[in-house]
């Protein structure tokens, strides 16, 4: 008795054997084809493309299917995002076009550098503060400062190119921040300060924040 049944063709039986199809395989909309809203977020659509590649997997033509709308959603929200980029730019220099021009000249002197660049420089003035607190026990701070205030007006003199001119933002911003430093630190409670940090430390540490801004964005 022959046991052997009617053989099949192998192009016969779907990709993967017994595998289910996905019934939306040919659904041209990819939020229709992966089963979620037009304003379902990331996290939604990655949820329905892991939950349909299991629920077909081992059928190729679906899971091929389930990744080309994937893929599509994907480049949309790229697209989308950078799109959203470029038009907060857009819209902050128009504001900045349409501010007054006193604004306008003010952000002309201003640049925002490297990080790595302002990481460098806030550690260089604070070492001079923590120096300066270090030594408030043996005398004033005149030396850090004078060394802080080389230190900005070289860094000035390295973007503007003029040795004067990062001279007088060096100055400037030493005297600003001095006069700062000496208005508002009386206001701070004693029992907040140390006692041994005098007023005029006190003023120095606010001078060395003026000109850690000064040679890091000013120009």
């Amino acid at each position: 008795m022959n046991t052997i049944g009617n053989p099949r063709c192998a192009v016969d039986s779907p990709y993967g054997g017994n595998a289910p199809t996905f019934p939306r395989i040919n659904v041209w909309d990819p939020y229709k084809r992966l089963g979620i809203s037009p304003y379902a977020s990331e996290e939604e659509i990655w949820g329905s493309r892991n939950f349909l590649l299991q629920q077909y997997a081992g059928h190729e033509r679906s899971e091929e299917s389930v990744e080309a709308a994937f893929e599509k959603l994907l480049m949309e929200s790229f697209k989308q995002r950078k799109k959203t980029k470029i038009n907060l730019k857009t819209r902050l220099k128009k504001k900045v076009d349409e501010s007054p021009p006193w604004i306008k000249n003010l952000l002309n002197f201003v640049e925002l550098p490297p990080m790595e660049v302002v990481f460098r420089r806030f550690f260089l003035f604070a070492f001079m503060g923590g120096w300066s607190i270090m030594n408030s026990s043996e005398g004033g701070p005149a030396f850090q400062v004078a060394v802080s205030l080389a230190a900005c007006i070289y860094f000035l003199n390295e973007k503007t190119k003029s040795l004067g001119r990062a001279f007088i933002i060096g100055l400037g911003a030493l005297a600003t921040g001095w006069i700062c430093g000496s208005i508002f630190v009386p206001l701070i409670p004693t029992v907040l300060i140390h006692p041994t940090w005098t007023l005029e430390l006190l003023t120095s540490l606010v001078a060395y924040f003026f000109l850690f801004l000064a040679c890091s964005f000013l120009k």
